[in-house]
């Protein structure tokens, strides 16, 4: 474990990345109680290294009983985060640590998670389920229920997802790692920036069933592309979006599920590209046919770049291989990415979203007052 440790701490440290590590909850005494003996050994050995470490205990306690036979309720595993607590406070280096939990797979009638996960067990079996708006629209109504428990127990506690996938085993072969399944990936991402989570974590990086980012080469996967482009352009700060004709008013009993999503967020302050005052939108075409949307306002007669992503060859929906403006996205070499080139639109020119895609379009120098500063 130690040198796993170190490996793990050394890729974060050499990525500028801050390390959560998540101790192992299935080690059990008689009383179903958590052994900390195992974790103490880890805690004290990471101190004498100086890793600047912050802790959680467990992953998805939902699914102990399948992995051991035994449960672990809310109480216990609320008792469990006191204990590791103390134990923090027993070392020094990790006295004053951050600790991340409790950590749950879904919500559960009076549940106050911290951490959450989030999977569609079951409900992703073919590759045209990803384009489904009502599996789309399952997490926001999770997330609600989630919001209204902690605010209740804990206001203004933050909540974190820390996972999202078809399915917390793993992921499905040839679906998960599809470019279809990048539609479940960024209509979360917008969902859950305009419910106010600011922290979703991707699971996972590599070698995890097929959710991952990379394949076994280590070559990118759609997932992964569209994550660098999201990171480029889209800043933290979300917008209000209106758009004339596809805001309708459900009738009572029914609920709109628009395959034409919309988001919009001020600009990444860290692309030097844009400046200041740059907006963001990034938009779910679903529909089999293209759409077309026009800007208006202060917006109308300005220059646009468009980052449009779709499938690349033959496999449509299914393909692992994902294109940006037309152009096959691939690293140049083992270091080194691609340049992200958008395609320029003149101002006041209609946005042409084509079908089943992803696009993005900087709407620059807009100098919109809540994207000037941080």
């Amino acid at each position: 474990m130690a040198r796993s440790l170190d490996k793990l701490y050394n890729f974060a440290d050499c990525s500028g990345l801050h390390l959560i590590f998540a101790l192992n909850a299935l080690r059990r005494n008689p009383d179903n109680s958590w052994n900390s003996s195992n974790a103490l050994s880890l805690l004290k050995y990471s101190a004498s290294k100086k890793y600047n470490i912050s802790w959680e205990l467990g992953n998805e306690p939902n699914n102990y009983r399948a992995l051991t036979g035994r449960a672990v309720n809310g109480t216990q595993l609320g008792k469990d985060y006191v204990q590791l607590k103390r134990l923090l406070q027993l070392i020094r280096t990790y006295s004053r640590a951050s600790l991340y939990g409790p950590n749950i797979g879904r919500p559960r009638k009076n549940v106050v998670t911290l951490l959450d996960g989030y999977y569609l067990d079951g409900r992703v079996a073919k590759v045209t389920d990803f384009l489904k708006t009502r599996l789309l629209d399952t997490l926001s109504d999770q997330i609600r229920k989630i919001q209204k428990v902690v605010n209740a127990h804990v206001p203004g506690k933050k909540i974190w997802l820390e996972g999202i996938g078809a399915t917390s085993e793993g992921g499905i072969t040839n679906l998960s790692d599809s470019y279809a399944a990048s539609f479940l990936w960024l209509n979360s991402l917008g969902m859950l920036a305009s419910q106010g989570i600011d922290a979703v974590m991707r699971h996972s990086f590599f070698d995890h069933g097929h959710n991952y980012l990379v394949d076994q080469d280590f070559n990118p996967l759609p997932d992964y592309w569209l994550s660098l482009l999201y990171k480029r352009l889209v800043g933290p700060r979300v917008l209000a979006v209106h758009v004339a004709g596809l805001q309708r008013k459900p009738r009572p009993g029914r609920v709109i599920r628009d395959k034409l999503r919309i988001y919009a967020h001020c600009t990444s302050y860290h692309n030097h590209n844009y400046v200041r005052g740059s907006i963001t939108l990034y938009i779910i075409n679903l529909h089999r046919s293209r759409k077309k949307i026009k800007l208006v306002g202060t917006l109308r007669d300005k220059l646009v770049h468009q980052y449009v992503l779709q499938p690349y060859g033959q496999e449509g929906l299914h393909s692992r291989l994902m294109q940006l403006n037309g152009q096959l996205l691939t690293m140049v070499d083992d270091g080194t990415l691609p340049y992200l080139k958008p395609r320029p639109l003149r101002p006041g020119r209609t946005l042409v979203i084509p079908p089943l895609t992803m696009s993005f379009y900087v709407v620059k120098n807009v100098n919109a007052l809540a994207c000037r500063y941080r």
